[in-house]
């Protein structure tokens, strides 16, 4: 209990202690909420996926929600501008991508899946009005980024607006005890405790986890390309992890591993006195590669890794990418072997002499991932 509520936990709402007593003398019900507006998932994902794990293989009944009904609207978190609307159809496929990946993390034998459509689609006038007159607008309003585009002059839609009272909502069908999500959705998740003690008349306790560092150091995100994707392969996972700044080993270890907090506090003193940080980026790597593949590749990725970065020779095993041809421009032959990387990206990567075609058709993308092309026979 004392690493469900305390290793990966960014904050506990009232208060951690309610909390513990509460799971202490009974199972509880709690949901994790996501919206399937894409289907691309990196380890940064992995942080809130990794905790509801742990309360499912505490026994608890964990539900995993998806907001096919809220999508329709567009979580507006963190956003300058209005989202577009799904079709269930793009939900759907978008997400059988999503489960496919957190599959890596998520046993899903015991976690219950459930749709927000069930209740929101059928919420009638009255409903809805209702709901409305559970808050006020200047409380939906209080929001960072409804305040930046007002500061900004930049609209706010009505439905937007309602957005967290609808998140909120989801609570109160499912009645749970306890909601779980990144800090960056605290407020809807808040909104839902107010809705539950109003509408159910009982706590409801909000967990938020962590937003992860990239590898540069900066907020994990694709636009940065400072990503490990939770699909990457071995040696692709590997050589990520060896380009990361020193500064995020101890925070990868904790949020992202079940390396021991002793084992993990011995390296951070280690490093401290003088420990080459090297030797543990290394351990990390080979930490992750294992968790998400098997020992036996992530011993290969490493051997690979060695080859190729202090030997200088080419790995034993690429991956192979069907181009059109060899004429290419190395920029647009780097897109079709690395499509999640922006092409501003790679074009900066060529500037600095990180894009290279090498003998037999090998491409070099940066320092590690190497390529074999091959063109498509007929």
């Amino acid at each position: 209990m004392t690493d469900l509520l305390n290793r990966g936990v960014a904050q506990i709402l009232p208060d951690k202690n309610s909390l513990m007593e509460k799971i202490k003398n009974e199972k509880i019900r709690l949901y994790l909420g996501i919206d399937p507006t894409g289907s691309f998932l990196h380890l940064g994902h992995s942080v809130v996926l990794r905790k509801l794990q742990q309360f499912a293989q505490a026994g608890h009944e964990v539900i995993l929600l998806i907001g096919n009904g809220t999508v329709k609207i567009g979580d507006p978190t963190g956003r300058d501008s209005s989202r577009p609307m799904l079709t269930e159809s793009e939900i759907e496929e978008n997400f059988k991508n999503w489960q496919v990946q957190a599959a890596k993390v998520l046993d899903f034998d015991l976690i219950k899946i459930k749709r927000n459509g069930d209740w929101l689609d059928k919420l009638n006038y009255a409903q809805m009005v209702k709901l409305m007159a559970k808050t006020t607008v200047q409380q939906l309003l209080e929001r960072d980024m409804f305040q930046e585009r007002l500061k900004n002059n930049l609209p706010i839609f009505g439905h937007e607006i309602i957005y967290p009272l609808l998140q909120g909502y989801d609570s109160v069908a499912m009645d749970v005890d306890l909601e779980i999500g990144g800090s960056d959705q605290t407020f809807n998740m808040m909104m839902g405790r107010h809705l539950q003690k109003i509408y159910n008349n009982r706590e409801k306790w909000v967990l938020t986890t962590p937003i992860i560092n990239g590898l540069d150091g900066r907020k994990m995100s694709k636009s940065y390309n400072n990503y490990i994707a939770l699909a990457a392969t071995p040696e692709e996972m590997y050589n990520k992890v060896m380009t990361a700044k020193d500064e995020v080993i101890i925070e990868y270890f904790t949020l992202l591993t079940d390396v021991s907090d002793q084992q993990i506090e011995e390296m951070r003193l280690a490093m401290n006195n003088g420990e080459n940080p090297m030797i543990f980026k290394k351990e990390l790597a080979k930490t992750l590669v294992t968790m998400y593949h098997d020992e036996v590749v992530a011993g290969k990725a490493a051997d690979n890794w060695q080859k190729v970065v202090s030997e200088k020779k080419l790995p034993d095993e690429m991956i192979e990418v069907i181009v059109p041809n060899f004429d290419l421009p190395l920029v647009e032959l780097a897109k079709i072997a690395e499509p999640e990387t922006s092409k501003s990206h790679l074009r900066r990567l060529q500037d600095q002499g990180g894009l290279e075609l090498l003998a037999n058709k090998v491409l070099r993308v940066g320092k590690k991932n190497y390529y074999q092309l091959k063109i498509k026979e007929n």
